[in-house]
């Protein structure tokens, strides 16, 4: 059992890698996006780390910064499956349980299914897998969710007030935030999000 807990924690941290061939050079210090996951507001079993960009363990959390802008996007990388949803959520959603399930949260999860205010909006016709990478753009009017550069028509709406871009894992799971320097192109219109200062 602890080995296996030690194989997850070091599986989060470091990632599955060939640790025999040379290291790549890596810069002394990289710098920090402007948008990371949220380290003072996350689930209380909940792991962030690489600069705030990667979640682990049990629990959600969520980006920095809510969406200001009119047009936002933004992708997470499913770096190990297990348990997961990804979605948006206002500050008053519950960071230690799944999301969707309460009036606070919009989500998709790793079973296929986006889950609005505890009810199942839409099931995905395709399926998600490690290593696919989602993408989300919200205009304030609706959330899209995209897979692989792909959009899986499944408009979410109703969302009302401020929310953020957020993330949940549980039983394996870990996710890689993508705020900026996207794999897929945005949207047309889209941009990365933009933090307070940035919008004025």
């Amino acid at each position: 059992m602890l080995n296996q807990c030690m194989g997850m924690i070091s599986s989060c941290l470091y990632g599955d890698a060939d640790w025999s061939s040379p290291s790549p050079d890596i810069p002394a210090s990289q710098p920090i996006p402007d948008v990371i996951l949220d380290t003072t507001t996350m689930g209380q079993e909940a792991v962030v780390v690489k600069n705030g960009m990667r979640l682990c363990g049990t629990g959600a959390a969520r980006a920095s910064s809510p969406i200001l802008q009119d047009k936002a996007y933004w992708e997470v990388k499913i770096q190990q499956d297990g348990i997961w949803s990804i979605g948006i959520a206002t500050p008053s959603a519950d960071l230690n349980k799944d999301l969707g399930l309460d009036s606070c949260s919009w989500a998709v999860t790793n079973s296929g299914l986006v889950r609005t205010r505890g009810h199942q909006e839409y099931k995905l016709a395709v399926q998600i897998e490690e290593g696919d990478i989602l993408g989300f753009s919200y205009d304030h009017v609706e959330l899209n969710i995209f897979c692989n550069g792909k959009n899986l028509d499944t408009p979410v709406l109703g969302i009302k007030g401020t929310v953020f871009p957020v993330f949940y894992v549980d039983e394996g799971a870990i996710l890689d935030t993508i705020f900026e320097n996207f794999n897929h192109p945005p949207p047309l219109g889209f941009e990365k999000i933009m933090i307070e200062k940035t919008v004025l």
